[in-house]
């Protein structure tokens, strides 16, 4: 669009919403290092634990803070207003004093509670907002002009090494990717088997490529006890884990090979479009 036109004012308001575009594109990170904030300050755990809305200084009380004072409560007001304006949390004001305002949570934040486990995202959040998944963005741009010859990704770049690799190297950074993955899965894997549930009948072996700890084969050998379900993955990841009657645990590179099965079930996460996970179904010809 031509910034030029007739109207003065209609050129100025184009450019200050252009403006405020940059800006919200250029500060949108402060909404995902506040949500790992109250969820490091377990904000969503206290006002459920309460059991009914929150007032902020009954919130600033029971935080894990050292020093309570006008500054932190300020600091900590503004940061719920933030999670208010993400719809992570909703303020209610119940008389016209500032301090009856009230606090609690949404549909949304129930998803970050550590007391439910099947539910929980918060290890999904917890890894993809860790510096050694950020700081591989810091060189998109160092990654694209090298025409990807140098390093195979932008992470191999911040990290001298692949994303596999490392989490094979570091014990804990592997621990929290896992958790990660199966975090994101539990509830995908609920909604597939109540609605797709169909796609399992008549087979008889199929294989989870790239199934991490296991959590979506788990519920699908459980669903259908007949079904000999197997997990592929790198030796790091699957080498300490055991099976089940139905359940067995493989090693290996799915770039390679994958065991003979009826049908191969592969979890993409994408990320960089659409934040959404996708669960593809692929039965082999014979």
């Amino acid at each position: 669009m031509a910034l030029r036109n007739d109207s003065g004012d209609k050129t100025r308001e184009v450019l200050a919403d252009a403006q405020a575009h940059i800006w919200n594109h250029t500060l949108n990170f402060i909404n995902s290092m506040s949500l790992k904030c109250a969820i490091q300050l377990g904000i969503p755990d206290i006002i459920h634990s309460h059991g009914q809305p929150m007032t902020l200084s009954d919130l600033v009380n029971a935080l894990p803070i050292n020093n309570n004072n006008a500054k932190i409560q300020d600091c900590i007001y503004r940061l719920m207003r933030i999670l208010i304006h993400a719809d992570f949390l909703r303020q209610t004001k119940i008389n016209e004093e500032p301090e009856e305002e009230v606090f609690s949570l949404t549909a949304i934040s129930h998803l970050l509670l550590k007391d439910e486990p099947n539910l929980s995202m918060i290890p999904f959040v917890q890894a993809m907002l860790d510096p050694i998944l950020i700081d591989p963005w810091h060189n998109l741009s160092q990654w694209i002009q090298n025409g990807g010859d140098d390093k195979p990704t932008p992470f191999a770049i911040a990290h001298d090494k692949p994303l596999y690799e490392y989490a094979g190297d570091d014990a804990k950074f592997n621990c929290l990717f896992n958790e990660a993955m199966a975090s994101d899965s539990r509830l995908i894997i609920s909604v597939m088997i109540e609605h797709c549930k169909g796609i399992f009948e008549g087979l008889k072996s199929l294989v989870d490529v790239g199934g991490g700890t296991g959590t979506v084969a788990k519920v699908i050998s459980n669903e259908f006890p007949e079904l000999k379900c197997y997990v592929l993955d790198l030796p790091h990841v699957v080498e300490v884990l055991e099976g089940s009657n139905n359940l067995s645990y493989v090693e290996g590179d799915m770039f390679k090979s994958v065991p003979c099965v009826d049908a191969i079930l592969l979890k993409r996460e994408d990320p960089f479009y659409n934040g959404n996970s996708q669960i593809c179904f692929h039965v082999p010809s014979t």
